[in-house]
């Protein structure tokens, strides 16, 4: 990576308010707001961590996207995973380098791009055309071309087509992943590991009814986050937190 900004390149805009925007540099590009413009040019080359003045003098921080802003701020067609639920569920699915994992439900490719930021390689199903062409899209923009060579993922509804091949994990994002548990069963080695993903505690009860003798050491959590309050001796939780957004549930399958 470069040590300046280059053209084309993503760049996240912060304001004195804390307010992000996220942008694609572009020699003849200006970045716009309420309080006046800022040439692209005037970041291109520099250094992250730039501080620049738009024409009105408002002064913002330039800095280089993480992931958890682009998933954030990114193009969406479905809603998306959040980040606090995303690192969770690459957790409990033991996400690792060369994992082979089957994924249904890509969405915008929130959960995509951070199992391929982890080295997986995944092979996945979506229903709808125009959320697939996203999630390759926002993959490709962030990740680059090279994340799509480990990126195979086409039409399809995972409720009836079974993908070819053998899998060390099953990722699902979709409304009744409980239909997906028989075929996780043919295609997960033995010791692999499946994640759903479910809004509604209905669902996940689902999802574990559905699982037979050959699952095992199953679970069911919820991720609460919370954010702090600190400046000097004031120290307190603030007073807006994000607490429900899903139900994270995994097991392990051994075989029938």
């Amino acid at each position: 990576m470069s040590a300046v900004f280059l053209e084309g390149e993503k760049a996240l805009f912060i304001d004195s308010k804390k307010r992000r925007y996220l942008v694609t540099l572009n020699d003849v590009g200006e970045f716009h707001s309420h309080s006046g413009f800022i040439p692209h040019a005037n970041v291109i080359g520099q250094k992250p961590g730039l501080v620049a003045e738009s024409t009105k003098g408002a002064k913002y921080t330039v800095l280089r996207p993480t992931l958890e802003d682009f998933v954030i701020e990114m193009p969406r067609g479905a809603q998306v995973i959040y980040p606090k639920d995303l690192a969770p569920m690459c957790m409990l699915g033991d996400i690792y380098p060369g994992a082979r994992v089957f994924e249904t439900g890509i969405g915008s490719g929130a959960l995509s791009m951070t199992m391929l930021r982890w080295g997986a390689h995944i092979t996945g199903l979506e229903l709808r055309e125009d959320f697939l062409n996203r999630a390759k899209a926002n993959v490709k923009s962030f990740l680059g071309e090279e994340a799509l060579n480990r990126y195979d993922v086409s039409l399809g509804d995972s409720y009836e087509d079974v993908p070819e091949g053998e899998f060390d994990r099953v990722m699902l994002d979709l409304p009744e992943p409980w239909r997906v548990t028989e075929t996780a069963e043919k295609i997960l080695v033995p010791g692999g590991l499946l994640v759903a993903y479910t809004p509604q505690i209905t669902q996940a009860v689902q999802v574990r009814e559905s699982m037979g003798k050959g699952w095992v050491d199953q679970r069911t959590i919820e991720v609460l986050h919370r954010t702090w309050h600190i400046e000097g001796l004031a120290v307190r939780p603030d007073h807006r937190m994000v607490a429900h957004t899903a139900f994270l549930t995994v097991a392990r399958f051994i075989g029938a």
